[in-house]
């Protein structure tokens, strides 16, 4: 793919996609504004914060979080964006929550310690089909109506329903190409342009969509390799078969049982 439809390709992209928000989220301040405006927190500071960050899970699948923050008042907040509508959302939070929970939790910790977690879950649609951009997700006593902590707090975000809110504003700042509001959302207005507009902001998403296209490669080709090795080929006909160094694929054959 040559680098003029690299720049064209960048350019239609919006915070809502992976590759485009990645490069947002380098900004610790964009972060924090984004936060601020879906928690309705302006005094909220966000005093760390890493994209795309993975979690390994030995015994089942690893994530990446899009977003991974810390806040000032020691509350882990995770932002994730999903553009796509075909797959469960409700069970891809559950599912982050624990392996964050898991990953962030000291051996031999109290319950007690263990810090309070927010997930923001932004979505294109809205699957809840209730009208509203925002749904705050409670923990109920069933039989007497009362809301329960636990430490956990669930918000989803989408950008299907136009209500007049600041977060909606700030949806359509992340779903629609010529949409920027400076007096609102500065940060995100500012880098949203740089990696659209600016020669040298598009040329690092150039950058960045061809480093994820090899990673997506390299990842097909290890999963050839393993499945190649499952059918018995021996390590010498895979190497051959996927171009991967040998000792790469050696390092696959000693996790695969061999028939």
């Amino acid at each position: 793919m040559n680098s003029q439809t690299y720049a064209g390709k960048a350019r239609l992209l919006n915070p809502i996609d992976d590759d485009f928000l990645k490069k947002m989220a380098e900004d610790i301040l964009f972060c924090q504004e984004v936060i601020r405006t879906i928690l309705e927190d302006e005094a909220l500071v966000v005093l760390e914060s890493n994209s795309q960050h993975t979690i390994k899970n030995l015994q089942g699948r690893s994530v990446i979080l899009d977003i991974l923050c810390r806040a000032g008042n020691g509350r882990v907040i995770n932002v994730e964006v999903q553009k796509e509508d075909n797959v469960d959302h409700q069970r891809r939070v559950r599912y982050h929550a624990s392996c964050i929970t898991a990953n962030m939790t000291d051996t031999g910790s109290k319950f007690k310690d263990i810090p309070d977690l927010c997930i923001i879950y932004i979505s294109k649609s809205d699957f809840f089909r209730e009208g509203k951009t925002v749904y705050h997700i409670d923990r109920i006593i069933r039989e007497t109506g009362t809301i329960v902590e636990n430490g956990l707090q669930e918000i989803y975000v989408n950008a299907a329903n136009k209500d007049g809110s600041n977060t909606s504003k700030l949806m359509t700042i992340f779903t629609e190409s010529d949409a920027y509001d400076d007096i609102l959302f500065p940060v995100t207005s500012k880098r949203k342009r740089y990696f659209k507009e600016d020669q040298k902001g598009v040329a690092e998403m150039c950058a960045i969509m061809d480093e994820i296209r090899e990673e997506g490669r390299l990842e097909g080709r290890l999963e050839i390799a393993e499945n190649l090795l499952k059918m018995g080929l021996n390590i010498i006909k895979v190497v051959q078969a996927t171009q991967l160094p040998q000792e790469t694929v050696q390092a696959i054959a000693d996790k695969v049982p061999m028939h």
